[in-house]
């Protein structure tokens, strides 16, 4: 590992930090994921009263070890009526630095990533950082929450647009720096 890696990834790790805290925070890009119902207490009510586990759970769905034939009949019976996923925690905690930290060292992960796969071509331009960085992006975006908008129903526009802002100006970054 040299000083072209551990710069590079600290620095596209922080350029990608901090599209995804401008995305999130500050333009409230993915506001269309996180919508607000003036039903609120009283859903939190009912879902405290029912869930005494902290977990993502899954509405209408069978209990662990449910023979197949049951499981199938009971899905049948769900055909158009309402579902949803509750992702349930007994306790707000919204103390940020932990999940930051967290969220900036995978960054600087995935871009240490991104700058290994960029030493292993024969050649590296600013054209060519920027579609190698993209397609990482890409491939994230497809294989996580597009396939999940699929099968889950929901907006991932907003994840596209992170895909492809975020992993550009990192592509640009590194197609300064890792140039050969």
């Amino acid at each position: 590992m040299n000083n072209k890696f551990i710069i590079g990834s600290l620095v596209g790790g922080l350029i990608v930090f901090m599209y995804q805290f401008m995305s999130w925070a500050l333009l409230n890009l993915h506001a269309s994921q996180q919508q607000y119902t003036d039903q609120q207490e009283k859903i939190i009510t009912c879902l405290s009263t029912h869930l005494k586990e902290d977990g993502t759970y899954f509405i209408p769905n069978v209990p662990p070890g449910t023979a197949s034939d049951i499981a199938q009949k009971q899905m049948e019976d769900s055909q158009g009526r309402p579902w949803a996923i509750v992702s349930y925690r007994k306790s707000m905690n919204t103390g940020m630095s932990t999940n930051m930290l967290r969220g900036f060292a995978a960054d600087i992960v995935a871009v240490f990533l991104l700058c290994w796969l960029l030493s292993n071509f024969h050649y590296v331009n600013m054209r060519m950082a920027i579609m190698a960085s993209v397609a990482v992006g890409l491939i994230g975006y497809l294989t996580t929450e597009y396939s999940n908008s699929i099968w889950f129903e929901f907006n991932s526009l907003p994840d596209l647009l992170d895909a492809v802002v975020c992993w550009s100006l990192c592509g640009i970054w590194l197609g300064f720096w890792m140039r050969k």
